[in-house]
């Protein structure tokens, strides 16, 4: 037999922090490790800087001329000592060699941006959100390269499109709470992320987030099974 459960989000005003904490510990002890989400807020590139040196990634490009990593290494490099050409040659290698790679994408917006060309960094924000579409993961993807790069308005684009085309996904609601939660705006966070446990309760991590927000959540409890009628 299968078993249908059920999951209830409360916001509580003024709760203690006590309760809230039993109630997260229950709910984390009931086992409920499923379907945990395949993207978070921190699933991006570009928030870890480089730890090798100018010299190390040009002597690898040089080794292997077809690095999008080296490339895009470089580029974030240059982009910080704002040697404008440089880097812009060296994010374009890179998404030459891997169109994909969606921190040179953020980056080369970003860069374009930095030496005020709104038009060409709009144009080009515009092209890659667009390319985006059609994969939730890898517009929330996007949108996390694109707020590290502290292009928030962008970053928002593409967590309405990934909710836009997916508005039952618990993954998209979940980012764009995580998003708000990182901005301060709480009530917002409460919004997404209670939505984001409706759809899917087995999320340890949305659960301890929605505490935090001062949010009791109940646990799933498996509806009463029917018993068959007996033969006669």
């Amino acid at each position: 037999m299968t078993s249908k459960h059920k999951s209830k989000v409360y916001a509580v005003v003024g709760v203690s922090p006590l309760l809230v904490l039993l109630s997260l510990t229950v709910f984390l002890g009931s086992g409920c490790t499923q379907g945990e989400s395949s993207t978070t807020g921190v699933d991006s590139s570009a928030a870890m800087p480089s730890v090798k040196t100018e010299r190390e990634l040009l002597l690898e490009v040089e080794r292997r001329f077809e690095n999008p990593e080296a490339h895009y290494e470089l580029a974030r490099l240059y982009h910080r000592s704002r040697e404008w050409t440089k880097a812009e040659y060296r994010y374009n290698t890179a998404l030459s060699q891997r169109p994909g790679l969606l921190g040179a994408q953020a980056g080369l917006v970003k860069l374009y941006a930095d030496e005020g060309e709104p038009t060409k960094a709009e144009q080009f924000a515009y092209g890659y959100i667009r390319q985006a579409s059609g994969s939730t993961r890898t517009t929330l993807k996007l949108a996390w390269e694109f707020d590290n790069a502290g292009l928030s308005d962008y970053a928002m684009r593409c967590f309405q499109q990934a909710l836009a085309e997916a508005p039952d996904s618990y993954d998209a609601n979940k980012q764009m709470g995580l998003y708000y939660l990182g901005k301060g705006d709480n009530d917002k966070a409460r919004l997404y992320l209670g939505r984001s446990f409706e759809l899917n309760p087995r999320q340890p991590d949305v659960a301890g987030a929605l505490g935090r927000l001062g949010v009791v959540v109940e646990s799933p409890q498996p509806e009463p099974e029917r018993e068959k009628d007996a033969k006669e």
